[in-house]
């Protein structure tokens, strides 16, 4: 049997080749290629490993037509099209966990820098002067740390800042009360950090919510004098306003470890006053280097010899054993899991998951973390099925299972049902013969369908000309259709329309699509 081949092409811990071999994997290590040359060569590879150097695009995978799994040594994919890699049938895992105490104490590093503005002290100390007079700090005992925030890294920071004797108020829309109080800080709405915090540090994703979450109309609110540090992402702050504003003295500091563009080698911020940098250092540790080398060699080498997912970002996790059988309900689950988080909005408080006739049978456990994964997905790009339901948890998210080993009126049935200020939204799916996932029901109302990339969600009066309304409007957007399902919950009542297309649907499409006669609730959706 051939061994599985994998390609190391960023610099990582050399015990990383060490443990693909041990698994049974032929690896070779070629870093610092270009992108056409990892084009010319990724054709040869069932696995690649990488850190933030190599660009995974479309362009790389559709060269790739074995590659089966990418492991990142580490947290962020951003360097990984994501959806192009699932629509190639591509696992994409990371290691969430290995660097984040290295990344935390990054964070905390740069708030004493900026307080004690060490590097333009060390600058002009070195240079032979002694300016103990220029260079007056401030303490961080007693002073209030912004939290924009409060994962896994979050919390650590909050634990380091604690310790400091500093006071911490924390935003993060999945924080609970609860939580919150186990970490010993106060949670707070966006403004009201903004006012209170004397240090402010972010530790989130960069997702279409959080671009530019300190845009400068956030900026321009904060405490003067604040200071901010950013280890996570570039793109979480508007650059050029934080120029300005440290320029006007507004901010007395600002320390960044992560750019917009990177490497960063002419950023505007160069040389602006109160104003230090580093060049992506957060993860850059000797034990963190090892411990995201090591982790994602083991969990590529288990997925290549034995089919087992782990840290997967666009499937959920499963042992070699359950694969087989679990496979086709967790892609079921998952669906589910994503549409109802699309189309219910607020708080969720909770979840229900529940099982009919053979799907009952089944370990419960893959199909609920499925389901999570789907559901959050809106929120992280880092959600899977392992670290979902301790996301769920962490945010008040209560989980129930149902299992109901009967048959009702399909052999196998998955529901999934949430609570929302509205009161309870319910769909359901079920696996035909070939085992491909269908939806039945949504809402209530039963409609059939296939659930793929881009579709359209439709709530309307059930009235004569409406189908002909909406794909007069589609056509002439040059919008094509690829599938059209309908239903209702009686005649003349309200009528439900889901269909897909074969490119995105544009904001400015769905508010035209609102402001068609009869209609009620427009949502595009993705799969």
């Amino acid at each position: 049997m051939t061994k599985p081949k994998v390609l190391i092409s960023d610099k990582m811990d050399p015990n990383a080749a060490r443990i693909f071999q041990e698994n049974g994997c032929d690896v070779d290590v070629k870093t610092g290629m270009t992108p056409d040359e990892l084009k010319a060569v990724i054709g040869q590879y069932d696995g690649l490993a990488i850190r933030s150097s190599t660009k995974v695009t479309a362009d790389i995978l559709d060269a790739a037509p074995n590659l089966k799994v990418i492991g990142r040594a580490g947290i962020g994919v951003d360097n990984v099209d994501i959806p192009a890699a699932s629509a190639r049938g591509v696992v994409v895992m990371n290691t969430p966990f290995g660097n984040s105490i290295t990344t935390a104490e990054h964070a905390i590093a740069m708030i004493f820098a900026l307080a004690r503005q060490i590097p333009e002290a060390d600058a002009s100390t070195q240079a032979g002067k002694w300016e103990k007079n220029r260079f007056m700090g401030v303490e961080v005992t007693g002073k209030t740390l912004g939290l924009i925030g409060a994962g896994n890294i979050g919390a650590i920071v909050a634990s380091r800042a604690l310790g400091l004797r500093m006071k911490v108020v924390a935003y993060d829309p999945f924080l609970t009360p609860d939580r919150a109080v186990e970490l010993g800080v106060e949670k707070v709405d966006l403004e009201t950090l903004l006012q209170r915090a004397d240090f402010i540090t972010l530790h989130t994703p960069l997702t279409d919510e959080t671009r530019n979450i300190l845009s400068r109309e956030r900026l321009e609110k904060t405490k003067k004098g604040v200071r901010i540090v950013n280890c996570a992402r570039g793109g979480l702050i508007d650059e050029a306003a934080l120029k300005d504003l440290l320029d006007s003295g507004h901010i007395a500091g600002a320390a960044l470890d992560v750019f917009v563009e990177e490497p960063a080698k002419a950023s505007p911020l160069f040389g602006t006053p109160g104003f230090i940098c580093t060049p992506h250092l957060g993860a850059s540790t000797t034990e963190a280097q090892v411990n995201v080398a090591l982790q994602v060699a083991e969990q590529m080498a288990d997925y290549l010899t034995t089919g087992g997912v782990t840290n997967a970002l666009n499937m959920p996790s499963l042992s070699a054993e359950e694969a087989p059988r679990l496979k086709p309900y967790m892609a079921l689950a998952q669906q589910l899991g994503s549409l109802v988080g699309q189309l219910a909005h607020g708080d969720l408080p909770s979840v229900s998951v529940e099982t009919e006739g053979a799907a009952a049978q089944l370990n419960q456990k893959p199909i609920v973390g499925a389901v999570l994964a789907g559901l959050m997905q809106r929120f992280s790009q880092s959600v899977n099925m392992v670290n979902a339901p301790f996301l769920a948890r962490e945010r008040g998210i209560e989980v129930r299972e149902i299992r109901n080993e009967r048959e009702g009126t399909y052999s196998t049935l998955v529901r999934v049902t949430v609570a929302t200020s509205q009161g309870d939204r319910s769909v359901a799916g079920t696996l035909f013969g070939h085992g491909g996932p269908r939806l039945v029901e949504i809402f209530g109302i039963g409609i059939e369908a296939e659930l793929e990339a881009h579709m359209l969600y439709i709530v309307n009066e059930d009235a004569p000309g409406f189908i002909g309304r909406i794909g007069s409007l589609l056509g002439e957007a040059g919008i094509n259709i690829g599938t059209f399902h309908l239903g209702r919950r009686t005649a003349g009542g309200e009528a439900v329309l889901l269909l897909s297309v074969d490119q995105p649907i544009t904001p400015d499409l769905v508010a035209k699509a609102q402001g068609l006669q009869g209609v009620k609730v427009v949502t595009p959706l993705s799969f």
